[in-house]
């Protein structure tokens, strides 16, 4: 399985990436689940980070959401603009 990960924000400056392709082992079928996989490859900010939202496909996603082969998978924070 190949997911597109994006990162936003404070999160991309901390990981030095806008995204990355990632082949996560079976049984990541879950945003959450993604994410405590990532803070295993030493994504540790994603742990950390106060209110992180997330989306799958563009559309708002929380840790119950599934996610499959193919699917762009976007971590940010809250961030506020004017």
């Amino acid at each position: 399985m190949s997911i597109q990960v994006l990162y936003f924000a404070s999160l991309r400056e901390t990981f030095g990436t806008a995204g990355e392709s990632v082949q996560p082992p079976a049984g990541i079928d879950t945003v959450g689940a993604l994410r405590d996989w990532l803070v295993g490859q030493g994504r540790a900010a994603l742990a950390t980070a106060k209110n992180l939202r997330c989306a799958v496909n563009q559309d708002m996603a929380d840790a119950a959401t599934a996610v499959r082969d193919g699917d762009e998978v976007a971590f940010f924070p809250p961030v506020t603009g004017g």
